[in-house]
């Protein structure tokens, strides 16, 4: 198999340009595909996914991440889009993501039509590829990580308070930035979280092949949501791993300093599941 190789490739999103990175070892041939998904506050290059993504190639699945159009992040991993980050919605997660399906799916990413593809989100995104996997059916495997299992993250008197002032600041722990997020999220939660938004029941419908992985020490994701993503899943084939002692990345920070033993478990554990399903 060819050495694995990056090539970049913007796309038009919701809020702007979605940066796509794609590794792949052959790129005239169809083969398997995998999208991996970053979370809130996420981007493509943060720690734990550029790693995943390189041993995805050298297995000859072709690996795609993008920078989702609302997340905020350049191509060189800083947060200079900041009036982005503060419109994103969870409806624009979904429809960027359905962008970059379309795209790999119509061999615009550099790479053949592939033969199959599978997705695998963590944290928010892990919420995102499930709305999308039950929704799609060119999804041919999923993996979760620490996902979250509603978009209704924040409390009435947080939500309340948030309407009166118009903004709420968000701190980016790894800078020490405020980040200003409007009421653009507020609205789509209040329009489709019982709908197009419902993650638990979308994971009612997800029919494919899906690991569900979670820290059980996650204290920004509960493990409780993972377990509720797998009471409701009707598939025989969903597997929940719950990881001891870890934490939402499993150990892993940015800049990445090298795995652990917590994300290397997540991380054999998702290439097993997805080679048994795609390849």
């Amino acid at each position: 198999m060819a050495t694995p190789t990056l090539t970049k490739h913007p796309l038009p999103g919701t809020l702007g340009e979605i940066l796509v990175d794609v590794r792949a070892g052959g790129r005239h041939s169809p083969r398997p595909a995998v999208i991996v998904l970053h979370g809130f506050k996420g981007f493509k290059d943060w720690g734990m996914f550029p790693p995943f993504s390189d041993r995805l190639a050298r297995a000859g699945v072709t690996a795609v991440t993008p920078n989702l159009s609302g997340s905020g992040v350049d191509d060189g991993g800083e947060f200079t889009l900041p009036d982005r980050f503060a419109h994103n919605t969870f409806s624009a997660e979904l429809e960027d993501l359905s962008r970059i399906v379309d795209a790999l799916a119509g061999g615009r990413l550099g790479v053949a039509p592939p033969s199959r593809i599978g997705l695998v989100g963590h944290s928010r995104g892990g919420g995102m590829a499930v709305l999308q996997t039950a929704r799609d059916p060119r999804i041919r495997a999923l993996v979760t990580w620490a996902a979250i299992s509603s978009v209704e993250r924040w409390s009435p008197e947080d939500q309340a308070d948030w309407r009166e002032r118009g903004v709420k600041e968000i701190v980016n722990a790894r800078t020490g930035e405020k980040l200003p997020l409007y009421l653009d999220v507020l609205d789509d939660i209040a329009r489709h979280a019982a709908g197009a938004l419902d993650i638990l029941g979308a994971a009612a419908r997800v029919r494919v092949p899906w690991l569900i992985a979670h820290g059980a020490r996650d204290e920004a994701v509960s493990p409780l949501e993972g377990e509720a993503l797998r009471s409701v899943s009707p598939s025989d084939a969903t597997t929940f791993l719950e990881v001891e002692g870890a934490g939402h990345t499993f150990g892993t920070v940015h800049p990445w300093k090298g795995t652990t033993p917590e994300f290397g478990r997540v991380a054999d554990a998702s290439l097993t599941h997805l080679a048994a399903a795609l390849v």
